[in-house]
């Protein structure tokens, strides 16, 4: 039995639910979210309360029942106060700005960065060290996030490079004498 998918999903106020077929659409302040679950679930709105169900005892329809719970949990949760992921830049002359849409990053490359932003994440630099990627979709927001990362991944000796603010890099000790 899945302990995530027996819980049911409180909407906020301020956010309704429509429920067709198998697919749920989330609407809120900051948008609107929809998912299509698999055949294996039933998804069931009563109120302001969505349920998930597993359509049998199979090993499919348990995995599912939980998964389609976090998402539709994902989807509120994303339209009410969205998702957010800071990165910060360590490292002599790294820095990152703004240029119209566009994230424009110096990484001690011989030449800049360009990032192309994707339609629905924002990104805005509060700091030359800092950049902010916010948006409603938590799988969008960590994607871009993770790409923006992948150009100059902390190094373990000097620990320059991108990194999330809370990440810990594992630092280690350099040639001895």
């Amino acid at each position: 039995m899945s302990r995530i998918g027996k819980k049911p999903v409180e909407l906020p106020s301020g956010v309704s639910a429509q429920v067709s077929g198998q697919t749920i659409e989330v609407k809120g302040p900051k948008g609107t979210r929809s998912f299509t679950a698999g055949d294996d679930v039933d998804i069931i709105l009563d109120g302001n309360v969505v349920t998930i169900k597993p359509r049998g005892l199979s090993k499919r329809a348990r995995q599912q029942w939980g998964m389609t719970r976090s998402m539709v949990a994902n989807l509120a949760e994303g339209v009410t106060g969205g998702f957010k992921k800071e990165l910060e830049l360590v490292g002599v002359g790294y820095r990152a700005a703004m240029q119209g849409k566009d994230l424009k990053l110096s990484l001690g490359y011989s030449h800049e960065v360009i990032f192309e932003v994707p339609a629905g994440v924002t990104v805005s630099t509060p700091k030359q060290t800092e950049v902010v990627v916010e948006g409603i979709d938590q799988q969008l927001v960590g994607e871009t996030a993770a790409n923006i990362r992948k150009w100059r991944r902390p190094e373990p000796y000097k620990g320059k490079g991108i990194r999330y603010k809370d990440e810990y890099i594992f630092r280690k000790e350099g040639k001895k004498k």
